[in-house]
């Protein structure tokens, strides 16, 4: 724009406001006049010069401007027709001497703009610039010049006008309406080039809500003329994929899904859905994999009864977890929070169960039972907080509406008093020590659950023992608020206090927790005891013999083992080959001859829990070279259980643990002794053989929602091997699991002393968590003679079975 070109004003006839593209998108040509910056559309097209109104120049030519640069608008004369309208000021930002004119006041022909700092008739105000009203003009406008085609741009923020009232209002710039974009009066002498404002700088008829900028509609043509330079840089362009509601209000929060046929990132795990295909995409950020979509119907995972899709979605959610563990592992990089990873896949991917809030029980979750992780309970419905410990939800009560809390976190952050199993004093949230607590939010909705009396569900935590740092939650039941007070806390300031008392006629929850904690210490503390070691010091911790049902004093005799006696001796049997590790096996190493036997990965997470259920699992043997300290010898290191044999109402003696078990921990070996079929005499009710038919028991992660090929059933589920084990004369506490239709315990076949596949070692795992208490049971399975004939065809006989689940066969074996 040079200097002897001289501003033009545009006929009010044919005036029209031109939208512009905010000036921080264009791309700066230089050099320019100081004080200015010239831009460019496209090549070979009129540049766009805009006035910066800030800097040392910002006062405006009559005060800093050197003479060298002319003037940007010339000052018409008054006119001469009374009835003609006056050109509007602009205000540049300058400084006003005291009647609150500013000094550096251009004009332009019919268009005002009004610019923060300044009011014609009142003084400027510190702090935030004044929002503008919603039918305020645009906050850029384009001023058509002289011939040769340049256009005058003017930038002025969208906060610079004072309301009606001349008031400023706190906060964020108020949005302006949606002005039409009307095109530049075609005129010969004017080459315009028009910028248009994205969808998502303007609001349609609403104001902007604080946070992140708003989304545009799915089809809103936001994309931009690019904008060309000699630097060549690019320009950002909104993706058009992402919605916002009907009502054009963009929600806080995680964004909103869509359906099937967009693609458009879901919160936290970058999971989306794929418009080609219908396929779930996962993976990282740029580099999506997809899945089957048809994962998200998996008939194992729902079912028509609520405990057995709880516990597939647990299980489901803790072999994702193992198996993201067991990957970074291998790649050796930083530590994450596996069960956040895990559990944002899930919830992402839908496979979650009560997903609604609800007051009182949760179907499928009962009382006793235990998570290691906040977000387990999320996805059971139990707890929605993962980091907050009140749940609440707005409820009706008659014609009126409360905030309610409707479950409850004790996990020993705040000052609560959980010594009676039965009362529970639950300190209010918003303990930060520098504040009293408020009432509001959850604290708000346990004052209104007073007064309404409706139940709450309560989680109580304890210390992992395997873990330093770890918690344990145990669902303790319902609870309903009696008191509520205010007192001083630790920190000197104010916190609400609720005296919580359990609900009569529930099973015990944390009382159990509490005793077995005491027998664990102090074992002859056990009542009813009849020995207090049965396995006489075989086993590393003493297993404890109880009846609490009658008078019988024990079970039939048998001679206590840990071993597995072969009929023919180890030496004549096959050796396996050993590893060369130095000191242990480590994840990833390729020269590891175990790992590569186990499918390419350590089958063992570094505490010792089980990763992936397989048809033969490897342990290493006395051949390789590493330590008795490897994270590969487990199931050959014995059990570390605090057991109790028992009697049972109606199925003989069982088996349960005074320690909570984790899902993939090791239990027990089946020990005794190696028989062939043929010499078996007579009834035989401590039999174990593989069953041709076991009930389908999916236990592996879905290698799907991790972008890897799909699995067989087959990859995990064991085959029929020859051996039969006796444990009638000799055996260990393997021998009193009774079976289960719906077991908590599954068999896995171990090598670890030779390598003839048909004899291994039999290996008990745990299927799901298992509180204290709670009697483990296995799959004894079916043979098909025994269904379709009603004889026996295998070793055991069939029998009516009384586990009394709701899968129940009828019978086994």
């Amino acid at each position: 724009m040079a200097g002897t070109r001289q501003t033009t004003s545009v006929p009010m006839d044919n005036a029209a406001v031109v939208d512009a593209k905010p000036l921080r998108t264009l791309t700066p040509m230089f050099p320019a006049a100081l004080g200015l910056h010239t831009f460019t559309a496209k090549e070979n097209s009129s540049s766009i010069v805009c006035i910066t109104p800030f800097g040392p120049y910002a006062g405006g030519t009559e005060q800093a401007m050197p003479a060298s640069i002319p003037p940007m608008f010339a000052s018409p004369a008054a006119p001469a027709d009374p009835n003609q309208r006056q050109p509007y000021a602009v205000h540049l930002n300058g400084a006003a001497p005291a009647n609150g004119t500013a000094n550096n006041t251009g004009v332009i022909p019919d268009l005002q703009i009004a610019v923060a700092g300044t009011v014609e008739s009142a003084k400027r105000k510190r702090g935030r610039p004044k929002r503008v009203q919603d039918s305020s003009v645009p906050s850029a406008h384009l001023v058509p010049s002289a011939p040769g085609g340049n256009i005058t741009a003017v930038q002025t923020p969208p906060s610079a006008t004072t309301d009606e009232s001349g008031k400023k209002k706190r906060g964020r710039p108020k949005r302006v309406q949606d002005v039409p974009v009307l095109s530049t009066p075609s005129a010969p002498q004017v080459d315009s080039t028009v910028f248009q404002t994205p969808a998502s700088a303007v609001n349609e008829s609403v104001t902007r809500k604080r946070g992140r900028p708003r989304r545009v509609q799915d089809g809103a043509d936001t994309s931009a003329p690019p904008i060309q330079s000699k630097y060549n840089e690019p320009v950002l362009q909104t993706p058009s994929a992402v919605t916002l509601p009907e009502d054009g209000k963009r929600k806080r929060g995680r964004p909103k899904r869509v359906p099937d046929g967009a693609l458009i990132p879901l919160s936290h795990s970058g999971v989306s859905i794929d418009d080609d295909s219908g396929e779930i995409i996962t993976g990282k950020r740029g580099r999506p994999r997809k899945i089957d979509v048809n994962l998200l119907n998996l008939p194992s995972l729902f079912s028509d009864d609520p405990r057995e899709s709880v516990d597939n979605v647990l299980m489901m959610f803790d072999a994702l977890r193992r198996r993201l563990m067991q990957l970074d592992e291998v790649k050796q990089g930083a530590k994450q929070q596996h069960n956040l990873k895990a559990g944002s896949i899930m919830m992402s991917a839908e496979l979650r169960a009560n997903k609604n809030k609800r007051i009182g029980e949760v179907p499928g979750v009962e009382v006793g039972d235990m998570f290691y992780f906040r977000i387990e309970m999320c996805l059971v419905g139990l707890n929605s907080q993962s980091m907050s410990g009140i749940d609440y939800m707005s409820a009706k009560f008659g014609n009126e509406e409360d905030p309610v809390a409707i479950s409850i976190v004790s996990a020993g952050v705040y000052e609560n008093t959980e010594d009676d199993p039965d009362v529970l004093v639950y300190t209010g949230q918003g303990m930060s020590g520098k504040d009293d607590q408020k009432l509001e939010r959850g604290n708000l909705a346990l004052e209104r659950s007073l007064h309404r009396g409706n139940q709450i569900r309560v989680v109580r935590s304890v210390r992992d023992l395997t873990c330093p740092t770890g918690k344990i939650y145990i669902y303790d039941g319902l609870y309903k608020i009696r008191e509520a007070w205010v007192e001083k806390g630790k920190t000197g300031f104010n916190v609400f206090k609720h005296k919580l008392l359990r609900e009569p006629g529930q099973p015990d929850g944390i009382a159990v927790w509490k005793k077995t904690e005491k027998w664990r210490e102090n074992p002859s503390s056990r009542d009813h005891v009849i020995l207090r070691d049965i396995s006489y010091g075989a086993e590393s911790k003493p297993v404890c013999l109880v009846n609490e049902v009658d008078d019988e004093k024990g079970p039939s005799h048998f001679n206590y083992t840990t071993k597995l006696n072969y009929r023919n001796s180890l030496s004549s049997m096959r050796k396996m080959q050993g590893c060369n590790c130095a000191s242990v096996c480590l994840p990833g190493d390729n020269n590891c001859s175990c790992t590569h036997r186990n499918a390419g990965d350590l089958p063992y997470s570094a505490s010792g829990i089980l990763v992936s259920r397989m048809p033969m699992l490897y342990e290493c043997n006395d051949s390789c070279t590493c330590s008795h300290n490897c994270r590969n010898r487990v199931v050959q290191k014995g059990s570390q259980i605090h057991f109790e044999v028992f009697k049972t109402g109606d199925r003989g003696w069982g088996l349960r643990s005074w320690d909570p078990i984790r899902a993939g921990t090791f239990i027990c070996e089946y020990a005794g002794e190696v028989i062939d079929r043929n010499s078996i005499i007579g009834e035989d009710d401590y039999i174990f053989e593989t069953p041709s038919s076991e009930q389908n028991l999916r236990w592996n992660y879905a290698p799907e929602l991790l972008g890897e090929p799909s699995l067989s059933d087959s990859s995990e589920t064991p085959k029929q091997l020859p051996i039969i084990i006796s444990a009638k004369r000799t055996g260990n506490i393997a021998r009193f699991m009774n079976h289960s239709c719906s077991p908590n315990v599954f068999w896995q076949p171990v090598l670890y002393d030779h390598g003839d596949e048909g004899y291994p070692h039999i290996a008990f795992f745990a299927i799901k968590h298992i509180p204290p208490m709670t009697e483990l049971t296995y799959d004894y399975g079916q043979s098909q003679g025994n269904v379709q004939l009603g004889i026996n065809s295998g070793c055991r006989k069939s029998k009516n079975c009384l586990c009394w689940s709701r899968k129940c066969r009828g019978s086994f074996g």
